[in-house]
């Protein structure tokens, strides 16, 4: 990244943080370098994740275990949990991490940035409404608009394949496709169960804000496909939520998901028909790992495609806080005078940068110089045009803060 580009990173990062520490969540960090079978062992990525991950023996002696570069950010903290957080009821975790992801065009970065929280020991929609309102603020204070919120719910999906009498693999499999939008999916699904395709295809049509549509299939499945109902009724009770909050989103059951961990609501950002971010409930994920049997959920937003978001302005880089100071002669004595008035600006809160003869930054307001004729310091101001004398470190810091103070300054 550029240092411009940094800086906007640097941006999102903090925010993120912030919110996430506003709302009682603890930050935690994870290896970039896992075990293969952390990723294997219960199926939790898709053979289509698998496909793409970087692997390699670590050898130790005569033997090796394979490893991977990360591909995922929740799985390794659930290991972390299982590890180390399982004796407590409720763990609120985040991290900002990087994750590794083969790609075969060349077009996308295969070292990818996210940040990402998880919520492990509460299964309620007041936890997943939680996530989905972090997620949202987050995206606020990054002054990012027009983002659109898209629901689906893997259970849903699950309880009628689970009807075909399919194998779990093949369940995995089909979930998969249909997912990821071929239709010869669904065509292959109607013609092995006419009852059950005539019951998914509709579901699978479903797009927009249509809570009714919810509803009706609610009082459908009661009859014919009573299976349905906790799964229709958890997604009717997040639904209702958001619209309590005023939330606006959008249904579409087949919008693609990835991984094969979800069981519940599953949530997706969109910007421009660009995905910057999604998350949902994975209920079995803590105890196919291992651990106890406890519900979780969580939710990632894409560093790398958040930085062409944001925009200049909502960074906040404030020109006013940062000083150029030049030195006439290169003397003993007044390097150190640099040194000393440099050091008290940069405690007080300014961006003290010396001046080496290059090409000055942009939107500079003041510069500072040492060793001049009359006073020890003369301090500039660009936009006024106007220069202060001082005679020591302090009175330079206390001249900035006096103007900074003054209303009618622009700074």
């Amino acid at each position: 990244m550029s240092p411009a580009e940094m800086g906007v990173f640097r941006f999102i990062e903090r925010v993120f943080r912030e919110c996430c520490l506003k709302w009682g969540f603890e930050e935690v960090r994870t290896p970039t370098i896992e075990y293969l079978n952390l990723f294997t062992s219960a199926g939790m990525l898709t053979p289509g994740m698998l496909s793409k991950v970087y692997s390699f023996l670590d050898w130790d002696g005569w033997s090796g275990e394979r490893v991977v570069l990360r591909p995922d950010g929740t799985i390794p903290v659930v290991r972390l949990y299982i590890d180390s957080l399982a004796d407590r009821d409720l763990a609120k975790l985040f991290y900002v991490t990087n994750i590794f992801i083969f790609d075969e065009t060349g077009q996308q970065n295969r070292e990818r940035w996210q940040c990402g929280a998880e919520l492990i020991g509460k299964g309620s929609a007041a936890a997943d409404i939680e996530l989905i309102s972090l997620s949202r603020e987050v995206l606020d204070k990054l002054g990012i608009t027009g983002v659109e919120l898209r629901l689906s719910h893997a259970g849903l999906v699950k309880a009628l394949l689970a009807r075909l009498g399919l194998s779990p693999e093949e369940q995995a499999r089909l979930l998969d496709q249909i997912l990821d939008g071929e239709e010869g999916a669904l065509d292959r699904l109607k013609a092995e169960s006419r009852e059950l395709g005539s019951a998914l295809l509709p579901l699978f049509n479903l797009k927009g804000q249509s809570p009714g549509f919810l509803k009706n299939l609610r009082a459908l499945a009661a009859q014919d496909l009573p299976e349905l109902k906790p799964h229709l009724d958890d997604f009717m009770k997040i639904v209702d939520y958001l619209e309590a909050l005023g939330c606006d989103y959008q249904i579409d059951i087949a919008s693609g998901a990835g991984f094969e961990y979800y069981t519940g609501l599953v949530f997706q950002y969109f910007l421009g028909g660009e995905k910057v971010g999604g998350g949902g409930r994975y209920d079995n994920l803590v105890p196919a790992m291992g651990g106890k049997n406890v519900p979780a959920s969580g939710f990632a937003l894409y560093l790398d495609r958040l930085v062409n978001l944001v925009k200049p302005e909502a960074v906040g880089q404030c020109p006013s806080r940062r000083i150029l100071v030049s030195v006439k002669s290169g003397e003993k004595r007044l390097l150190e005078r640099v040194c000393e008035v440099t050091r008290c600006l940069r405690e007080g809160g300014y961006t003290a940068e010396i001046d080496l003869g290059a090409r000055e930054p942009a939107g500079l307001r003041w510069s500072l110089e040492v060793g001049g004729e009359g006073a020890p310091f003369t301090l500039k101001d660009r936009l006024t045009t106007g220069s202060l004398p001082a005679n020591t470190a302090g009175e330079v810091l206390a001249l900035l803060e006096e103007k900074s103070a003054d209303k009618d300054s622009p700074a």
